[in-house]
Parts: C-alpha cells; sequence; structure tokens
C-alpha cells in the first residue's frame, strides 16, 4: 500500500513539471533563435545601408570604417540556446551594442547630408533598418517574457520540486541593459 501511495504522489508531482519545464525551454529556443534572426537581418542590411552612405560621404571613412567593424564583432559572436550563461549574454550584448552606437554615429552623419537623406536608396535602407531594429526589440521581449516564464517553472513550487529532484535545470539569463546611465542621456546630434 505505501509502495502504491509513494508511485502516485510521485505521478503527482511529476506531472508539475514534465511537460511545463521541457516546454518552457523549447520556447526559449525558439525565441533565442528568432532573436539571432533579427540581429542577423540587421547584419545583413548594414552592408547596403554602409554602400549608399559611401557614394555621398566618401570623406567619412573612419565612420563607415567603425560600422563595418561593429558589424563584423557582432556577427561574430553566435550563440546556441543551449549555450545562454549570464557570461556569454554579456559578450552578445556588448558585440550588439557596438553596432548599435555605430549606427547610431553613422546616423549623424547621414544628418550632415541632406542629398543623401532625400535619396530614395537611403530612405528604403534606412526604413529597413527601422523596422529591423523595432523587430529585434519584439523579439527580445518574446525573449525576456519565456526566459520569466521557465526561470518560474523551475524556482516557484510545484513544478520547481519536480525540476530539483529530476531535472536539475538552471535559470536562464535575461537581457541586461548595458550602461543604463548612458541610456537615460538623450543622444546628441552635433552638426
Amino acid at each position: 500500500m505505501k509502495t502504491l501511495l509513494t508511485i502516485i504522489s510521485l505521478f503527482m508531482l511529476s506531472s508539475c513539471g514534465m511537460r511545463s519545464i521541457p516546454t518552457a525551454l523549447n520556447e526559449i529556443e525558439a525565441n533565442w533563435a528568432e532573436v539571432q534572426n533579427q540581429y542577423k537581418r540587421r547584419a545583413d542590411l548594414i552592408p547596403n545601408l554602409v554602400s549608399v552612405v559611401k557614394g555621398y560621404a566618401a570623406h567619412e571613412k573612419e565612420t563607415l570604417e567603425g560600422v563595418v567593424s561593429a558589424r563584423a564583432k557582432a556577427t561574430s559572436v553566435n550563440l546556441n540556446a543551449d549555450q545562454l550563461t549570464a557570461e556569454t549574454m554579456k559578450k552578445f550584448q556588448a558585440a550588439q551594442g557596438s553596432l548599435s552606437s555605430a549606427l547610431s554615429r553613422l546616423m549623424v552623419v547621414v544628418e550632415r547630408y541632406p542629398d543623401l537623406k532625400a535619396n530614395q536608396n537611403f530612405r528604403d535602407l534606412q526604413s529597413q533598418l527601422e523596422g529591423t531594429e523595432n523587430r529585434i526589440t519584439v523579439a527580445r521581449n518574446r525573449y525576456i517574457q519565456a526566459v520569466k516564464n521557465f526561470n518560474n517553472l523551475v524556482t516557484v513550487p510545484p513544478t520547481s520540486w519536480y525540476n530539483s529532484v529530476f531535472l536539475k535545470h538552471d535559470k536562464k539569463p535575461q537581457f541586461q541593459v548595458e550602461n543604463i546611465k548612458e541610456m537615460e542621456q538623450p543622444p546628441k546630434v552635433e552638426f
């Protein structure tokens, strides 16, 4: 009788996290893939943007080279969902942050060239880049939500009991905002 009660108890406890934790882990992996997909889309657009700007702003070579260099660094840091740790996330975010900063400097250069801003090719690329940044934000938000849900499953009872006994998953890292003080300040555009 005691054995039967133990088996029933284990089954009931295991059902708390048996499917939900692996399902949540799959959700994280899918959302992380979408984050990477959107960063790749941005990286693919940058050579086109740089080419258009080069035609108008040849003497702004340093800014353009900075964008190309930042893009190369950002695309060299690749993470699979199973490699997500606080340290690897920090490296990934630093590389993407450098690219964002280089793109901001490029946009300042664009402000200096009214003919470039009026160019249809540039406007199209700028629109694509803005759309991509919005898609990155949506993808990151979905990843953040998936990580929150997973972390709740592995740390909040009753599913955490199953995790602590059988699965032993650790919490997944969230996106962190680097240099929060800099983000609170509006960007300076100088002519």
